[in-house]
């Protein structure tokens, strides 16, 4: 419960004068669904279960719709820590590997296909974890645990259909 708590408040921590808040699609055993008419977007997030070393960032896990941009099932990763310069940023999800892009603390597939790849992944694998160096030379290490990703992923899903 109080992760759940941690999830919703992450997600909903927009400012006061916002005109809408996402709202809740659901939490789904750490995995929560929400909904921003505002952008208009969708989102299925967590945050890690297992973090190595003390966390620098607020690290999390999303899969992304953007259905105006045409964008679905995007996958974002951002680190627990900012990850040092031309340090490769690899995601393992259960027996599957692979090599993200991005910059700083932050990671993405480089392609729809990758994301594709990715969720697939991620509906059958138990976890998940994201490995790197940090800008001090330390590991970057953030584990995720799935039960409930793919549900939270099609609440998303769904709850960007009337978008369109």
């Amino acid at each position: 419960m109080r992760r759940a708590l941690f999830l919703l408040l992450l997600c909903i921590g927009l400012p006061a004068f916002a005109w809408a808040a996402p709202t809740a699609l659901g939490i789904f055993d750490g995995w929560g669904a929400f909904r921003d008419p505002a952008t208009p977007r969708c989102y299925a997030i967590a945050s890690p279960a297992a973090t190595i070393g003390r966390a620098q960032e607020k690290a999390y896990a999303s899969i992304g719709y953007w259905p105006k941009a045409r964008i679905r099932g995007q996958f974002y990763i951002r680190l627990s820590k900012p990850r040092a310069l031309q340090s490769e940023l690899r995601l393992t999800v259960g027996s599957r590997r692979f090599v993200l892009t991005g910059n700083g603390a932050h990671g993405w597939a480089s392609d729809a296909r990758m994301d594709a790849a990715i969720i697939a992944a991620m509906r059958a694998a138990p976890s998940m974890s994201v490995e790197s160096r940090s800008m001090t030379g330390g590991a970057i290490a953030d584990t995720y645990r799935l039960r409930g990703a793919a549900t939270a992923i099609d609440a998303a899903a769904l709850g960007c259909a009337s978008f369109r």
